[in-house]
């Protein structure tokens, strides 16, 4: 399948033709409508369930997928024998500025041998360098991420193999990138699967709703979970373009066919607008409007490991 597109600058944009939110847009979010009062006003922290890693547990081999919410977007996923971390924030704060309303349930020397870091693009709240570095793992991301972080870049559906009987394929998803002033879009974003014998897991990084779930589904149709964002999504004027909402998480949940939906991007830090303790409410209400099965939506608490 081919990669991902670039405009003429070597700037990618999505599948859809689009890229970052214009200046303008930025400029009324973070500051005219805050100014005027048109923005909703929620706590800067709240009650999130977080439970003790199971450290005896993760140490072990696992042969059946097996997941560990670190918070935020951040999973360690362990199967077939092997241990990847993927977009990892054990820092305390995020750019060095938000900071965390629930703590990282596992330090860097708590892992075990990690066989790979997986990092989906390069906003602060997915790219946390420290965190990367102290891995001390082969680190694989999209194309142009090397300028920030050392690893081995890769296209939209490239794949390349973490052990002999693991391997991970970075798959679109609906969003941007930037680092710095000048950098818009000149990195890649996306998600990962993380497939084996015994199964196959699905990070879709941030991401607002698109076609490109059903592309995925088809090219993975044995998804045992997916992992997916549910908050950062108010106001939706602005958020809805780069992140999902809780019912768009369900219906991206459908397109793909997996077995189950993991929540993710939630109640770890304090992105937009949406109270923190928000998001899972609506995903459970939306699951029940569908008649979904129960079994199938996972809500972890952080530090939770699902196997």
């Amino acid at each position: 399948m081919p990669g991902a597109p670039r405009a003429p600058d070597g700037r990618f944009h999505n599948l859809d033709g689009s890229g970052a939110q214009p200046p303008g847009a930025v400029f009324r979010w973070a500051v005219l409508d805050r100014l005027a009062g048109r923005r909703r006003r929620s706590p800067a922290t709240g009650q999130v369930p977080s439970v003790a890693a199971d450290r005896a547990l993760i140490a072990t081999s696992a042969t059946a997928p097996r997941i560990t919410w670190l918070g935020h977007a951040s999973f360690l996923v362990q199967l077939d024998g092997a241990s990847v971390l993927i977009d990892p924030i054990f820092s305390e704060r995020i750019a060095g500025l938000i900071r965390r309303n629930v703590p990282a349930p596992l330090s860097p020397s708590e892992l075990p041998r990690i066989d790979a870091t997986l990092v989906t693009h390069n906003h602060y709240d997915h790219l946390d360098t420290p965190s990367v570095r102290a891995a001390g793992a082969r680190t694989l991301s999209g194309l142009g991420m090397s300028r920030l972080v050392p690893c081995e870049e890769l296209d939209w559906w490239q794949s390349a193999s973490v052990t002999d009987r693991v391997r991970v394929t970075f798959v679109p998803s609906q969003h941007w990138s930037r680092r710095g002033l000048g950098d818009t879009n000149r990195a890649l974003w996306g998600g990962f699967v993380v497939e084996g014998p015994s199964g196959s897991v699905y990070h879709s990084g941030d991401t607002a709703y698109f076609d490109g779930f059903r592309d995925i589904g088809q090219r993975f149709p044995r998804l045992d979970a997916a992992l997916l964002p549910i908050g950062a999504y108010d106001p939706p004027w602005f958020m809805e373009k780069q992140h999902m909402n809780p019912e768009h998480a369900v219906q991206a949940f459908v397109d793909l066919g997996a077995r189950q939906l993991v929540a993710m991007h939630w109640g770890t830090f304090k992105l937009t607008d949406e109270p923190l303790d928000e998001p899972p409410r609506r995903l459970r209400a939306e699951w029940r409007r569908r008649n979904l099965p129960e079994q199938a939506l996972r809500v972890p608490a952080v530090g939770e490991t699902i196997t």
